[in-house]
């Protein structure tokens, strides 16, 4: 084996320190929102910003014989797709995102969304954990095993993945020609269980998201005229979210969105659990009294990677308090957010969510569904022996722990994608979002040290490939 652990390791921590994370800084300045949440994101100019950001950050950084394909399609975010030769007749994809979620609130004072900050080995800001390193990591990964043979690598990084993903199946249809037949995927989109070893991504959920609008007057009226006589919306919506979960515990009450979950993806999630232990609430900034919605960790686990959940995580029709008077709102609308266990068909879904929130509707009201768009979940294939291996390997040599498998609750609509277009292909689905990370949220953060042993195990992997699998 040619691949010196002590050399790689310095390699990519002094490329991290001197050209990632200057660059890291610069990117998290950019309110570059997805395009479901800037829906003038072209006339705005901020994905742009981004773009140019990283393209330019490319030339500077370039690799031997590679070539950059900077594409673009009118309406569409921009993707771009870097074809790096090898020595070897396989080609291993390397994934990654460049667009963000919105702000959100909450964040400690100091710190903001378009404001970098590093503190204790962190790097706080929006955009940098997910998935902005992603795109850096690899090309740092790459140069470290300058002089090793190795097998060609396409890197990807879309701009519409926090949206779902709605810009990609174009570029894949137009350009599969420049991807290739892929062997090996690796997503850097991904969360950790801890920051103590490789994390390997075993499944993803699906999701549904919808807007659901109860209306019961064309305007509102005064609460002490028309209470008691006109139904509350919100009582109305809080019916129809019965409809759809048990309210004490969670659990769905539509059949048809649950899934078998096969044996080992128990296996997995009792070996994790086993790791985790009870921590699982203490990753999250709970209040002091909360409790988890079970005792048992792999249970937790389950839950959050092969059950489905609802989330409401936006509503309309009401005043902010210190404006609220005493009125009898014309309507309620809340944004449902559905995590589907990944065998499940999102589009399904839909049309079983949809019938259930408008059948009979009480008191006759007027209810209205508008989904956006839906995204069904993906379950990796049988992991090949050479991949084990050389993840464990990889693991033991940067973190001084064996890697773990798990299920991962959120969404990454291209793994879906490439799972259908490449079944034969193997998947290291992998990432940063570990403990307390907070992506989508307030206080977001990258834990530098932890990726920069990611980008090296990344490089080991890929160092390793050809001499495992003897191509």
């Amino acid at each position: 084996m040619t691949i010196h652990p002590d050399s790689l390791r310095d390699s990519i921590d002094m490329f991290w320190d001197r050209e990632i994370l200057p660059t890291l800084v610069d990117y998290i300045k950019i309110p570059n929102l997805s395009v479901a949440f800037d829906t003038n994101w072209q006339a705005n100019g901020h994905m742009e910003r981004a773009h140019r950001l990283a393209v330019d950050w490319l030339h500077a950084h370039s690799i031997p014989g590679w070539t950059i394909h900077d594409l673009s399609i009118p309406g569409r975010t921009p993707l771009l797709l870097l074809d790096i030769p090898g020595d070897l007749n396989k080609t291993a994809l390397i994934y990654g995102h460049l667009d963000k979620q919105p702000e959100m609130e909450g964040w400690h004072e100091g710190f903001g969304p378009w404001t970098p900050v590093l503190k204790d080995d962190k790097l706080y800001g929006r955009g940098g954990a997910d998935d902005g390193y992603a795109l850096f990591a690899a090309i740092a990964a790459l140069k470290a095993l300058e002089g090793q043979k190795r097998t060609r690598i396409v890197i990807l990084i879309e701009f519409s993945e926090e949206s779902g993903s709605p810009d990609l199946p174009p570029y894949l249809e137009s350009y599969a020609h420049l991807i290739g037949r892929p062997e090996l995927v690796i997503a850097l989109d991904s969360g950790a269980g801890d920051y103590e070893r490789l994390w390997s991504t075993t499944s993803l959920r699906g999701l549904v998201s919808c807007i659901v609008d109860v209306k019961v007057l064309t305007e509102s009226a005064h609460s002490g005229i028309a209470s008691g006589i006109v139904p509350s919306s919100m009582r109305i919506m809080r019916q129809l979210l019965d409809r759809l979960e048990d309210p004490a515990t969670g659990d769905t009450r539509l059949p048809e969105l649950k899934a078998e979950i096969p044996a080992q993806r128990q296996e997995q999630a009792k070996a994790a659990a086993a790791i985790l232990r009870g921590g699982l609430l203490e990753s999250f900034s709970a209040v002091p009294t909360l409790r988890p919605v079970n005792d048992d960790p792999a249970e937790l686990l389950l839950n959050n990677t092969w059950r489905p959940t609802l989330s409401v995580v936006g509503q309309g029709g009401m005043p902010p308090l210190k404006s609220a008077g005493n009125v009898l709102r014309a309507h309620t609308a809340f944004k449902l957010s559905f995590r589907l266990p990944p065998t499940v068909d999102s589009l399904r879904a839909q049309e079983i969510i949809r019938r259930v929130l408008t059948a009979d509707p009480p008191y006759g009201a007027e209810i209205d569904v508008e989904f956006e768009q839906a995204g069904t979940g993906w379950d990796a294939p049988v992991l090949a022996p050479w991949l084990e291996r050389a993840t464990s390997e990889a693991s033991q040599t940067f973190y001084g722990h064996d890697a773990a498998y798990l299920g991962l609750g959120g969404s990454i609509p291209f793994m879906g994608m490439l799972g259908e277009q490449f079944p034969e292909a193997q998947f290291l689905i992998t990432g940063v979002l570990g403990p307390k990370s907070n992506a989508h949220g307030p206080n977001e953060f990258l834990h530098i040290p932890y990726a920069k042993k990611l980008t090296a195990c990344v490089a080991y992997i890929v160092g390793r490939y050809a001499e495992l699998t003897g191509a």
